[in-house]
């Protein structure tokens, strides 16, 4: 099922865009093709930059998916998840000319972590994005980046649900992403491996 609004750049970049095509028809006009190649070029940039093609989410409700294009940095179990808890932990190096925008890796609800420090959570101050399941499975993304103007833009609010594969945040600068599973999921991918945001099966939950 294909979830975009957005076919072709991410809303987030349409500004940039407009303001680009502006100066690269004024510099046309008043100078010639030749000093107009400098905007071309940066509008082409920005359209790879912001570009947010439509993703076939496959059916697979037990797979968690990739939140953004890139490549796998590693696959490795961990006892300092973000909840105190051991984890399956996954890190993802993002391609800042894949799709601009991050995708849920499950279907679930949208948990804010000041709701639930007493639990352990170590969210606070960290770019996320916590999903708990109907089978109260928790999968946390974790993004990092230039301070200040890396920090992805998320639009879904705490309390929602989202489904699997979803649009829910613009990735700015983003260099990295740590998917956070627990830790009987079956991994589908190793170090190395090309994903594909909403895509790619990163690894599989157990269905008991």
């Amino acid at each position: 099922m294909t979830r975009n609004q957005h076919p072709i750049v991410a809303a987030e970049g349409v500004p940039f865009l407009l303001l680009n095509g502006f100066v690269l028809v004024a510099v046309f006009h008043w100078f010639g093709w030749i000093l107009a190649l400098a905007p071309l070029f940066s509008l082409l940039a920005l359209v790879l930059l912001f570009r947010d093609p439509a993703r076939d989410v496959p059916a697979a409700p037990l797979d968690v998916l990739s939140p953004c294009d890139g490549t796998v940095l590693s696959v490795e179990p961990t006892d300092r998840g973000v909840l105190e808890r051991e984890a399956l932990r996954l890190v993802i190096r993002v391609n800042n000319f894949g799709a601009y925008t991050a995708r849920s890796p499950i279907e679930g609800k949208v948990l804010d972590p000041r709701d639930n420090v007493r639990a352990g959570s170590r969210l606070l101050g960290i770019n996320g994005l916590w999903v708990r399941s109907e089978a109260l499975d928790d999968i946390i993304t974790l993004f990092r980046g230039p301070r200040y103007i890396g920090a992805p833009a998320g639009f879904i609010r705490y309390g929602e649900r989202i489904g699997q594969g979803q649009r829910c945040a613009y990735l700015r600068l983003a260099r990295q992403a740590a998917v956070l599973i627990p830790a009987n999921a079956t991994p589908l991918v190793k170090k190395g491996d090309r994903v594909i945001a909403g895509k790619t099966a990163l690894a599989r939950l157990r269905s008991d």
